[in-house]
C-alpha cells in the first residue's frame, strides 16, 4: 500500500526488509533479526548514496534499520510519534533520534523532555476545504439529514463492519450511513445492501475505499464510527467530528490510550470491541437524539485539533538539517 501511495505522488520509493521482535516466538524472532540485519545493510547503502541532510521516521519496525543507518552515518534524525504512546520500535528510534515530534502533549510521560516537541498531527491537503453543505452536495446527501460515517482504516475493520451491517435497519431510521468497508468486507456489505428496501438503499452509501473523497465524507458527517488509530487524534479533531471510537483490541494498547485521551477531553465516546454489536445502535441513537451533546463533542474535539502539524514537522526537520539550500 505504501508503495502505491508514494509512487502516486511521484516520489522515489525504496523498500527494505524488517520484522517485529516483540510479541512473537523465538523462531520468528530469529527470522526478524535476520531481516533487520539485511534491512540495515540496505539502509546504510541508501543513506550513503542519497546523502540526506535529515531523516524523518515514524512508527513500525521498518524504521529501525533506517534509524540505525542514519545514526551510523551521523545524519540528524527526527522521529514522529503519531500515537500518544510509542511502540517498541519507536522507543528504539527515539533513543537514537535528535528530536521526537509528538501529536499531543500527553506523550510527555514517554518521551524525554529534552527531545520532545509537540507538533500536532500532519493532515493532508483537502481536509477542511469543504463546508458540510458542499461535502454533502458532492456525495449526493440531502442537507437536512443526519449523517453517520463508518470506517475502519485502509483495510477496514471486521467487527465494526459486522455490527453496522447487522444493525442497518435501526441506524438507517436515524441517519444516512456512509460506510467505507475496506476491500475484505466489501462483498458482505454489498450483500447487506441488496437485502434493504429501495428507500433504505438510498440512505446507505457503501464504498470499499475512499482516497480523495474521504475528506468530503468526513466533512459531511455528524458522527463517525471508527477505530482509534493515530489518525483519530489528527483528522477527527481537525474537523471537530464527534466519534464513537472502537479501539482495536489486538495491537497492544495504543488505540485504547488514544481513545481514552479523546474521551477524557469530551471529544468522543468509546465502546469496547467485545460489546460493539450489543451497544452500537443504542449509542448512535442516543447521540443523534441529543443535538446539545453532539455540539459539545464537536466543540471539545475542535479544541484539541491543530491545523499546522505538517508545517511544524517540516520546520523541525529544516532546523535539524541546518536550513540547507
Amino acid at each position: 500500500m505504501e508503495r502505491e501511495l508514494v509512487c502516486r505522488e511521484g516520489i522515489p520509493f525504496e523498500s527494505i526488509e524488517a520484522g517485529a521482535m516483540n510479541g512473537v516466538g523465538g523462531f520468528r524472532q530469529l527470522k526478524a533479526a535476520a531481516r533487520l540485519t539485511r534491512g540495515t545493510a540496505k539502509a546504510l547503502q541508501i543513506v550513503g548514496r542519497f546523502k540526506p541532510d535529515v531523516v524523518l521516521l515514524t512508527g513500525g519496525f521498518v524504521g529501525v534499520p533506517v534509524s540505525w543507518a542514519a545514526w551510523a552515518r551521523r545524519v540528524p534524525t527526527l522521529v514522529y510519534l503519531p500515537d500518544i504512546e510509542p511502540g517498541m520500535a519507536l522507543k528504539v528510534m527515539a533513543k537514537l533520534a535528535n528530536q521526537v515530534a509528538t501529536t499531543t502533549e500527553a506523550s510527555a510521560q514517554f518521551i524525554p523532555p529534552s527531545k520532545m516537541v509537540v507538533t500536532g498531527y500532519p493532515v493532508r491537503e483537502g481536509f477542511g476545504q469543504l463546508s458540510k453543505m458542499q461535502a454533502r452536495e458532492r456525495l449526493g446527501i440531502p442537507a437536512d439529514e443526519a449523517v453517520v460515517l463508518v470506517f475502519g482504516g485502509s483495510k477496514g475493520a471486521r467487527s465494526i463492519n459486522t455490527a453496522v451491517t447487522q444493525q442497518l435497519d435501526a441506524l438507517l431510521k436515524r441517519a444516512v450511513v456512509v460506510h467505507v468497508t475496506g476491500a475484505n468486507d466489501w462483498e458482505a456489505a454489498q450483500a447487506a445492501r441488496a437485502r434493504l428496501t429501495a428507500e433504505q438503499q438510498a440512505r446507505y452509501l457503501a464504498f470499499n475505499y475512499l482516497h480523495e473523497e474521504m475528506a468530503a465524507a468526513m466533512a459531511a458527517a455528524d458522527l463517525a464510527i471508527c477505530r482509534s488509530g493515530a489518525s483519530a487524534l489528527g483528522e477527527l479533531t481537525y474537523l471537530g467530528l464527534p466519534a464513537v471510537l472502537v479501539p482495536y483490541p489486538y495491537a497492544w494498547r495504543f488505540q485504547k490510550v488514544n481513545a481514552a485521551y479523546l474521551v477524557e477531553h469530551g471529544a468522543a465516546v468509546m465502546i469496547e470491541d467485545a460489546t460493539l454489536e450489543r451497544e452500537l445502535a443504542g449509542t448512535v441513537t442516543s447521540l443523534l437524539s441529543d443535538p446539545a451533546r453532539l455540539q459539545a463533542l464537536h466543540a471539545a474535539s475542535l479544541k484539541l485539533g491543530r491545523r499546522d502539524g505538517a508545517q511544524h514537522i517540516a520546520h523541525a526537520m529544516l532546523k535539524l538539517a541546518g536550513e540547507p539550500k
